[in-house]
């Protein structure tokens, strides 16, 4: 039987191996450390695991690659990995940045390519009414009927990129607040489904395999996530289209992305909405997780660690 803590504790090491490289401008080195810690930890449990959601392909290691089998054998799963979702942000000591790991049974998840996609992303109250192909006005005016929340207090999450100035006008039009950010959105989408955060909804274009993350822990927290894959160029097509995608314009919901259960865990670097960083202090390191899984159970869990055993 699989302990689903034994997953955090792969998150916690690939962000405490990430978290020593913190605002030393070395973004690669950071993700190489993180990479490792992962592998390492991921090969050392009880499972048949197989990676569907990377950071390369084969010939790109020694990131862990699409399609790599980890795990000693047992239970078969598909793992979906980011040991650093927001390389940036880590270099430049930035907030938001967390170690991910999503995994599900066999099949579950959508084998998305490196590709990106429109996301929408909102709450359970909020989740019924949402249409990824409404206008903007109109999806912010239903997410603040179903919150009973003035239109004036919902709050946007988007990336801040040149892609989305229309985006960001026809938010600000319809009287919505807006959080941009550097980078990193598969936190962002994921707290639209916690009240706690103050996120409402996370709207605009990114990254497909980031798309897939969040929305392991969305399905699991009742909320919403709808997306449509955006290729960059025809070769992004192609690919996609190689993968078995058929129709690239097809809406994308929950269900195509996520089928049955599944769990998702993060680990902050550096503090942010969902987690506090990894802090180190007198002989110890702590860190700050985030456990979820199908049912909506939602667990914080903060460890801390003994140095001398890192």
């Amino acid at each position: 039987m699989i302990n689903s803590l034994d997953f955090v504790k792969v998150t916690e090491s690939a962000a405490i191996a990430a978290s020593r490289w913190m605002g030393r401008g070395e973004r690669n080195i950071a993700d190489g450390a993180a990479v490792e810690e992962m592998r390492e930890r991921l090969n050392g449990m009880s499972i048949a695991g197989r990676v569907v959601i990377g950071e390369g392909e084969r010939d790109e290691a020694p990131m862990l690659y699409i399609g790599e089998r980890l795990g000693r054998g047992g239970y078969e799963v598909d793992i979906a990995v980011d040991p650093i979702e927001g390389t940036n942000l880590v270099a430049n000591g930035l907030p938001n940045s967390i170690a991910v790991l999503a995994v599900a049974d066999r099949g579950a998840l959508l084998h998305a390519p490196d590709s990106y996609m429109t996301k929408l992303a909102v709450g359970p109250k909020a989740a019924p009414f949402v249409d990824l192909d409404a206008p903007v006005a109109e999806n912010l005016q239903a997410v603040s009927r179903a919150l009973d929340k003035p239109i004036g207090e919902i709050c946007v999450v988007i990336l801040d990129r040149p892609r989305h100035q229309d985006l960001i006008f026809e938010v600000r039009a319809a009287g919505a607040r807006i959080r941009l950010i550097s980078d990193g959105d598969v936190d962002a989408c994921i707290a639209t489904a916690l009240p706690s955060t103050g996120i409402h909804v996370a709207m605009g274009v990114g990254g497909a395999p980031e798309g897939v993350l969040a929305a392991v822990a969305i399905k699991c927290l009742g909320g919403n996530f709808l997306a449509r894959l955006q290729p960059r160029n025809p070769q992004e097509a192609e690919r996609a289209k190689a993968m078995g995608f058929g129709d690239l314009s097809r809406l994308l919901t929950l269900d195509d992305l996520v089928k049955g259960d599944a769990l998702f865990c993060a680990t902050g670097i550096t503090d942010g909405d969902l987690v506090h960083g990894v802090r180190f202090f007198e002989g110890h390191v702590q860190t700050h997780s985030i456990l979820v899984q199908s049912g909506g159970i939602v667990r914080f869990i903060e460890s801390t660690h003994l140095l001398s055993e890192r």
